[in-house]
């Protein structure tokens, strides 16, 4: 493995870094470094704001979605380049957050099954982060079966009608479109009969109601339908084919979310460094060092295999499970590590407000820490992929594999 820069990839890395040092936000850098999983946001700025608006000036430059191709809002970079960018970015990096998803998982969808007409139309503005987009796939009823689905879209002349539910939907509630995933046919076995459309967040008929979560924060919706009505040209792909439409969407989810999962060990080693035991630093109590030596062994170890993904698109190549298992080890690793950065400060642990050690960063790490475990693939769901995909395993027994969806045994089925 190589981890120098071609001479190409040095030039792209110093223009890269050298427009960042002129143009990115400063004011909002030292920010920006303090925020960590589960504490985003700004003291004096509305944080969407501010990450739409250096979206725009990145678009505008031609550092937006460089790996997409001009005509969309790219830049036609290689995806080497896309991995320097993301470097050079630091901290602004935190900025994109906001549209990872579109970024990451609507616009290679719609990419890949919208008419060049509708590419060119909603592509663009995807890309300079003027729209924003949310991914409609999660429900109450089904876990972490994406294809146990309930919403169903009847065609109606030119168009289709929706109704049903969906949950746990990040940023609906600021998002201008949304790729959804309904049941077109229940007659089929469940992978059979879905399919795949875009719609206006807007429409008539589409309510938003945020949920609460345990940190205070409303990250997640609820999403209800209520007879929306979708043009049949916004459908993505063909009628009953949305499962292989939506192979699209969780290969890119997975590689967005996995490359990117904190670890919560800079913090905690920071952390350990600061905070006194017993009139000595923390950091010199053998049982703490043993903690983070334990830790930071994991640390490397997800920083060396990213960098093996990372080698692979040098070379022009498709990266392995890599993000599969990067996820797998970093999700349960944060909350470990927040759980016992809070055990360190005792009583005080409690506390999660301003008034808190370090404004409660471990306390807000603790409590989203969970979602990180659940997004883009639970655990088990990781394993499974790992398992059968990597290892070669037998895949688990799926009793319901070949049952029409209406007559798979359900409890208060719709």
């Amino acid at each position: 493995m190589n981890f120098d820069d071609t001479p190409q990839e040095a030039a792209f890395r110093s223009q890269a870094r050298a427009w960042i040092a002129a143009n990115a936000p400063k004011e909002y850098e030292d920010e920006l470094r303090a925020t960590s999983l589960g504490r985003v946001g700004l003291k004096n700025a509305d944080i969407l704001e501010v990450a739409k608006a250096w979206q725009k000036k990145k678009a505008d430059a031609g550092w937006a979605c460089l790996h997409w191709p001009k005509e969309y809002g790219g830049r036609g970079a290689s995806p080497i380049e896309r991995v320097i960018w993301q470097q050079e970015e630091g901290p602004f990096g935190k900025l994109s957050g906001l549209f990872i998803i579109g970024h990451g998982m609507c616009g290679p969808t719609v990419m890949a099954y919208a008419s060049e007409e509708h590419k060119r139309q909603y592509l663009p503005p995807l890309a300079s982060g003027e729209k924003v987009w949310c991914q409609l796939f999660s429900e109450p009823a089904g876990g972490s079966d994406v294809a146990g689905l309930r919403p169903r879209a009847e065609k109606r002349g030119d168009a289709w009608v929706i109704n049903g539910q969906k949950i746990w939907t990040s940023g609906a509630h600021y998002s201008d479109y949304g790729i959804l995933l309904t049941r077109t046919d229940p007659t089929v076995p469940k992978h059979k009969g879905l399919t795949m459309f875009f719609l206006d967040m807007k429409s008539k008929g589409v309510e938003v109601r945020p949920i609460k979560q345990a940190s205070g924060h409303s990250d997640f919706n609820e999403v209800y339908f209520t007879d929306v009505v979708i043009p049949d040209s916004q459908r993505l792909g063909a009628v009953n084919d949305g499962w292989n439409v939506a192979l699209t969407t969780l290969m890119n989810e997975r590689m967005s979310i996995g490359a990117g999962v904190a670890t919560g060990f800079p913090e905690l080693f920071a952390f350990c460094s600061n905070l006194m035991l017993d009139d000595r630093p923390a950091i010199e109590d053998r049982n703490v060092r043993s903690k983070l030596a334990s830790w930071a062994v994991k640390a490397s170890g997800l920083k060396y295999t990213s960098m093996r993904a990372i080698s692979a698109l040098s070379k022009g190549e498709r990266p392995g499970p890599e993000n599969s298992i990067g996820k797998l080890v970093a999700g349960p690793m944060i909350q470990d590590v927040a759980a016992y950065a809070l055990d360190l400060q005792g009583a005080a642990g409690v506390l999660s407000g301003p008034e808190a050690e370090l404004a409660g960063k471990f306390q807000a790490m603790l409590l989203r820490a969970p979602g990180t475990r659940v997004e883009g693939g639970t655990d088990e769901i990781m394993r499974n992929i790992i398992a059968e995909r990597v290892l070669g395993l037998p895949g688990d027994i799926r009793v319901d594999k070949d049952v029409p969806f209406n007559q798979v045994p359900t409890k208060g089925r719709a």
